[in-house]
C-alpha cells in the first residue's frame, strides 16, 4: 500500500460504501451537482482503475457510484471511456506572477494540473519595505502592485482576485535569507537565525508546505548547512518538509546531494531534490549514483525524494554564468562591478575556467550553440529572444564573455535563458523511479497578451503532456495507474495536502479527463507556445474550468494549506 493511503479510501472499498449509503429509494434519484459518467477512473492511490462515476456536490467527492446506479445531477459530463483522474499537481511552479497577469492559467489547465506550488527559495512574502522596492524595480514584462507582506496575505489575495487553479507555497529560504540579512555574504549570528525562523513558523501558521530553497544562487548560495538546518526544523516542528534545488546539480552534485538527505534526516520531515538531474556531459555517470544515494537514504528511513521536469534542458538566468561573489549584494551591487573595468576582468577569467567552488551552467552546456535566450527585459534586446548565445555572440563581434557581461548590464536584469545540460537516458531513468514525481519549473502561459513579450521553455506547455504522451504511453517507463500517482497522490502525501490528489467521498472535486491515446505535447523549443491535447475536461473545487478542450472562464481556485496552518481543526488523526 502506498504511504499516502491514510489520507483517503480507496475507490475499491468506497465502491460498495458510497453505493449502500447514497443509492436511493426505488421511487427516486439521488440529486448531485456534476456526475462524471463513463469513464476508467484512476483515484490516485496508484491502483487498479475502476469503472465507476464520479457524484460531485459543492466543492468535494460525494459518491463513487457503481455503474448503473440510478442518479441525477444539473451538469453529467459522458467521460466516454476516457481516463478521470485527480486533478495533477505541479510541485514546482512558477506561476506566482503568471497567475497575476492571466488567472487562467491556460498553459497548465490544458495540461490537467489544478494545483500549482511555488517557493523554490524564493516566495511572495514575507516581505519588507526594501524587498517590495527591489522586486517592483525587477519586474519584467508583467507589472503589479504589490499590495500584501507575509505569504499568506499573497494566497489569499491571489484567491481573492479569482484564479482557475489551486494555489499552494513553500516559504523560500532565500526570502527569508534577504528579509532578515540582505543580499550579503553574511552568516547570521544566533539572534538573526531565531528571527529567521520565527519567520518560518509564521508562514507555515499561515499554510506554507515547508521551506524551499535554491542553493546555487545568490544569496542563497552563501548559506550555510546549519542555517538550512534550522530553517527546516522550524517548519518541521508543524510538519513541514525542505525541498531543494542542491548546491550542485553537475560536479558536486554527490556531496550536494548528501547535505540534503542530512538535513532530511535531521528533521526527520519529507525531503525532497527539485528537478533532479546530472547536469553537463561529464557528469551524466552521476544520476545513476545519486539515485542510489537516494534509494540507500530511504531504505535508512529518511524520507526523501525528487520531482523532475520532462526534458534535457534546464533554464533559469544567464547571471548563472558570472561567479557568485560578483553578485553579493544584489542586482544593483552586480551592475555596478560589471561595470568596474578591473572587476570585469576578473570575472571574465573566472568565467573562461571550470570551477567546482560554482555552477558555471553555461560551460557545462558544452558549447554556446547550446545557450538559448528564452526572455530579455529591454525591449531593444526582444530581438535576440530565441537566438543562441553563439549567434549574439558572433552578430556583436564580441567575445563570449563580454556579450554575456555586456548583455546583463543592457538588459538590467538576470535575462532568462535555456541551458541543454542532460542526457534522454538519464530522463528516463529519472522519471522510472518510483518516488518522482512531476514539476514544469515554468510559469503557467498562454500564447496571447503580455506573454508574448518573452519566450518560454516547452516544459511550460508540455511537462504533464510529455510525460503522458512519450514517457508512459510511448516510451512504456510505467503503466498508467502509477503515472497518475506520481501526478496525484505521490505529491499530496509528500506534503500532506489534506483531501487532495485522490478521488474518494469526502476529497476535494478537483477531476481531469484524458484521452492515454492521444494526449500529447506539442511546445518545442522554437515555438514554445502552443498548447498540449488530449485533456478534454478539467474541474477544480466541483467547478468545470476545462469543457471540450475550452477553458470555461471560470476561477474557482482555492489556496491549498500546509499541515502547519492556523485554520485546520486539530483533528485524532492529524499528522504533526
Amino acid at each position: 500500500m502506498h504511504a499516502h493511503a491514510r489520507f483517503f479510501i480507496p475507490i475499491a472499498l468506497l465502491v460498495g460504501i458510497a453505493g449502500c449509503a447514497t443509492r436511493p429509494p426505488a421511487e427516486s434519484a439521488a440529486r448531485h451537482d456534476l456526475i462524471v459518467r463513463n469513464g476508467i477512473v484512476y483515484d490516485g492511490s496508484g491502483g487498479p482503475a475502476q469503472r465507476v462515476d464520479i457524484a460531485i456536490d459543492g466543492d468535494r467527492i460525494s459518491a463513487v457510484l457503481p455503474r448503473g446506479t440510478r442518479a441525477e445531477a444539473r451538469i453529467e459530463l459522458d467521460a466516454r471511456d476516457r481516463a478521470v483522474a485527480p486533478g495533477f499537481i505541479n510541485v514546482l511552479s512558477w506561476a506566482n506572477e503568471s497567475l497575476i497577469a492571466d488567472p487562467r492559467s491556460l498553459s497548465d489547465i490544458h495540461q490537467g494540473v489544478t494545483l500549482e506550488i511555488f517557493g523554490e527559495g524564493w516566495s511572495m512574502g514575507p516581505l519588507n519595505d526594501a524587498m517590495k522596492a527591489d522586486a517592483l524595480k525587477q519586474q519584467g514584462d508583467i507589472r503589479y502592485a504589490i499590495e500584501w507582506t507575509t505569504l499568506g496575505d499573497y494566497l489569499d489575495w491571489l484567491q481573492g482576485r479569482g484564479i482557475s487553479t489551486n494555489v499552494a507555497s513553500f516559504v523560500g529560504a532565500t526570502t527569508v535569507r534577504i528579509h532578515e540579512l540582505g543580499e550579503d555574504d553574511v552568516t547570521p549570528d544566533a539572534d538573526a537565525l531565531a528571527r529567521m525562523q520565527d519567520l518560518v513558523r509564521d508562514a507555515m501558521a499561515d499554510g506554507a508546505l515547508g521551506v524551499g530553497a535554491s542553493l546555487i544562487y545568490p544569496p542563497a548560495v552563501f548559506a550555510k548547512t546549519d542555517e538550512l538546518v534550522a530553517l527546516a526544523s522550524a517548519a518541521a516542528e508543524s510538519g513541514g518538509g525542505y525541498v531543494a534545488h542542491m548546491r550542485s546539480e553537475a560536479d558536486r552534485l554527490p556531496a550536494a546531494l548528501d547535505e540534503t538527505i542530512a538535513i532530511g534526516r535531521a528533521t526527520g520531515r519529507h525531503t525532497e531534490v527539485y528537478h533532479l538531474k546530472a547536469a553537463g556531459q561529464r557528469n551524466w555517470p552521476k544520476m545513476a549514483e545519486a539515485i542510489a544515494r537516494i534509494d540507500a537514504a530511504r531504505a535508512g528511513g529518511v524520507d526523501i525524494g525528487a520531482n523532475m521536469y520532462a526534458y534535457t534542458a534546464g533554464a533559469t538566468g544567464l547571471t548563472v554564468a558570472l561567479p557568485p561573489w560578483v553578485q553579493a549584494g544584489g542586482h544593483d551591487a552586480m551592475i555596478a562591478r560589471l561595470k568596474d573595468p578591473a572587476t570585469r576582468r576578473r570575472v571574465i577569467a573566472e568565467m573562461k575556467q571550470p570551477s567546482d567552488a560554482w555552477e558555471n551552467l553555461r560551460l557545462l552546456a558544452g558549447d554556446d550553440a547550446r545557450v538559448l535566450f528564452i526572455g530579455f527585459r529591454n525591449k531593444a534586446l526582444k530581438p535576440l529572444t530565441g537566438k543562441t548565445l553563439a549567434k549574439v555572440t558572433r552578430q556583436r563581434g564580441t567575445s563570449p564573455e563580454d556579450t554575456i557581461i555586456d548583455l546583463i548590464i543592457e538588459d538590467d536584469s538576470r535575462i532568462d535563458v535555456a541551458y541543454f545540460l542532460m542526457s534522454e537516458d538519464n530522463v528516463e531513468l529519472g522519471l522510472s523511479q518510483a518516488w518522482t514525481s512531476l514539476g514544469s519549473d515554468a510559469e503557467s502561459s498562454a500564447p496571447e497578451g503580455v506573454f508574448l513579450g518573452s519566450s518560454t521553455h516547452p516544459r511550460a506547455y508540455g511537462n504533464v503532456a510529455r510525460f503522458l504522451g512519450h514517457y508512459v504511453r510511448e516510451r512504456r517507463l510505467m503503466p498508467l495507474d502509477e503515472a497518475v500517482y506520481r501526478l496525484t497522490g505521490l505529491p499530496a502525501s509528500n506534503w500532506k495536502l489534506r483531501e487532495r490528489g485522490c478521488l474518494a467521498v469526502g476529497c476535494h472535486a478537483d477531476v481531469v479527463i484524458f484521452d492515454p491515446d492521444t494526449i500529447a505535447d506539442h511546445s518545442t523549443y522554437e515555438t514554445p507556445m502552443r498548447f498540449a491535447t488530449g485533456v478534454s475536461d478539467v474541474i477544480v473545487n466541483g467547478v468545470p474550468v476545462l469543457r471540450d478542450g475550452e477553458h470555461t472562464g471560470a476561477r474557482p481556485g482555492q489556496v491549498v494549506r500546509g499541515p502547519g496552518w492556523r485554520g485546520w481543526r486539530p483533528t485524532p488523526s492529524s499528522d504533526q
